[in-house]
């Protein structure tokens, strides 16, 4: 009996969710669109051309609007059946409402690790096409790809780039300053061009300065295959982590932590990447648990409670995500708090709901 109440629940849920997801996903993406819509016709963008980058938009769009469709479609199911009164044989039958409510609880729970997935193999590559495409119609120039300093062999090395070519491997107006373990001025390479050949870096009209004598001077560089960086070093200190996928933020990470450049940030948005998977669990159980808590009004109140609740934990996930990229909490803390919180909140309040 408890199978057929399950799939029974499940079919009463899906076709409700498919509806809010497919509303909510277009709701995101004409927002994104307008925003934009002035830009384009100044640049006088082609329609078709803005007709791909909405529908390259179109899985960030999903991602955003999965937490919300679960949290609607569970509250209207759940309210639905109770102003019908089908819960009223359900609860007759000595079956309490957080094991009928499993059912909601595991698609909370599939869909969890579903959005962790979704987003690291089909909304990170799209929503990086989609920013490149946007910026190229609208002539923006890509920042993350200029002024990059990296630190290299434990911050021996510390290389200054102008402008990094990511297509190409190239990298543009380069400086390699050298110094030894206590900090000291070894020697400064300068090199207007350095391309990447598949092993080390060959610079190009490279100079180098460094002291004889007591004196600086300068000279050529002769050719040489130490530099031996990978191309990714730059790659990914030239792009935002929402365009990286979990093993190259965890990489970029691990760069910056290496060369001693700031990453408290990075180490945020990357625990931030795990947490916010676990969103539709969250608001799973926050639209469940609240959800039977009324007599009068069931499907609005149900609704209502719900929504507010998810507006209480989004709000206290940007504090928390805020506190930790500004370094007053760990990042880690920063990102689970808030779903550890309302975890525990919501498998309590479902524990004692009502029969």
């Amino acid at each position: 009996m408890i199978m057929i109440l399950d799939r029974y629940l499940a079919r009463q849920f899906l076709p409700i969710f498919a509806v809010a997801a497919a509303m909510f996903m277009m709701i995101v993406s004409l927002i994104d669109l307008f925003a934009n819509l002035w830009r384009y016709l100044n640049y006088e963008v082609p329609l078709g051309q803005i007709l791909t980058v909405s529908i390259f938009y179109l899985p960030k769009s999903f991602s955003y609007a999965m937490p919300v469709a679960l949290l609607f479609a569970a509250a209207y199911t759940l309210g639905d059946l109770y102003s019908r009164n089908e819960l009223t044989s359900v609860f007759s039958a000595g079956i309490p409402f957080w094991r009928f409510s499993m059912a909601l609880v595991a698609i909370g729970f599939l869909a969890s690790v579903f959005s962790f997935l979704f987003d690291d193999t089909v909304v990170i590559p799209t929503l990086r096409k989609k920013n490149e495409m946007s910026r190229q119609l609208l002539r923006q120039v890509t920042e993350n790809n200029s002024d990059i300093v990296i630190k290299a062999r434990g911050g021996q090395l510390v290389y200054s780039v102008d402008y990094y070519d990511r297509s190409s491997d190239i990298l543009n107006g380069l400086i390699i300053l050298e110094q030894n373990d206590r900090g000291e001025f070894i020697s400064q390479i300068r090199s207007p061009r350095a391309v990447w050949n598949g092993e080390y870096w060959e610079l190009s009209d490279a100079v180098i300065y460094q002291w004889e004598q007591g004196l600086l001077r300068v000279s050529p560089l002769p050719e040489t295959d130490i530099y031996r960086e990978q191309p990714d070093t730059f790659k990914r200190s030239a792009v935002n982590v929402e365009e990286l996928s979990a093993r190259d933020a965890g990489l970029l990470v691990k760069d910056l932590k290496k060369a001693g450049l700031p990453y408290i940030e990075a180490l945020s948005e990357f625990c931030h990447r795990f947490s916010f998977a676990v969103t539709p669990l969250v608001v799973m159980l926050l639209s469940i648990s609240l959800g039977g808590r009324f007599r009068k009004n069931i499907l609005l109140m149900s609704l209502l409670t719900s929504l507010g609740s998810a507006v209480v934990y989004f709000v206290m996930e940007m504090i928390s995500m805020m506190m930790a990229k500004l370094g007053y909490i760990p990042p880690l803390v920063g990102a689970w708090f808030p779903v550890a919180a309302f975890i525990t909140i919501g498998a309590l309040l479902l524990r004692n709901a009502k029969t």
